[in-house]
């Protein structure tokens, strides 16, 4: 029977190779991994695996099993670039916030009939703010007029339609 020494140090078989090395002989089977889960984002990824291993070499307790190892890390990888993807927004067609009211027939049409309701510069400014999610930098400079102006066309219309949804 062998006996444990539970005191005793972690045995490295040696010396880790230089990263160089790693690098030379395992890059071309990570990056066709990455290829094959991470599609077009095989790349980028391909080079965040590199610099985090880079980063965690000098610790590493053994070079055993340095291609798993990569592997690991450039599959962790590949899944935060997939969750990265999913929360990136979709570019859109502009929207006409007029078009937008005539075609709506969600339970949300009274509130499109307030819309058309409100003041001209109030109407496009709610219209740019909430449909097409622009910021007041972007409203400011479609109406031609200050960010200041931009907020309060928004503010106002908002609190127009509040008070008239009641």
């Amino acid at each position: 029977m062998i006996e444990s020494d539970a005191n005793a140090l972690p045995v490295r078989p040696g010396p880790l190779p230089p990263f160089e090395w790693v690098l030379a002989e395992h890059a071309p089977a990570v990056l066709r991994f990455l290829a094959r889960i991470a599609g077009a984002d095989a790349d980028d990824c391909f080079q965040e695996t590199m610099l985090s291993a880079l980063r965690a070499y000098p610790a590493l307790e053994h070079g055993t099993n340095l291609r798993g190892w990569l592997m690991t890390i450039a599959r962790r990888k590949a899944v935060d670039s997939k969750r990265a993807a999913a929360r990136r927004p979709m570019p859109v067609e502009e929207i006409d916030v007029a078009e937008a009211a005539a075609t709506d027939s969600t339970p949300d049409h009274d509130l499109w009939d307030h819309v058309r309701l409100l003041p001209a510069k109030q109407r496009r400014a709610v219209g740019m703010r909430f449909v097409q999610d622009r910021s007041y930098e972007e409203i400011a400079g479609a109406m031609d007029t200050s960010q200041d102006a931009a907020r309060r066309n928004v503010h106002e219309g908002v609190k127009k339609l509040r008070r008239s949804l009641q």
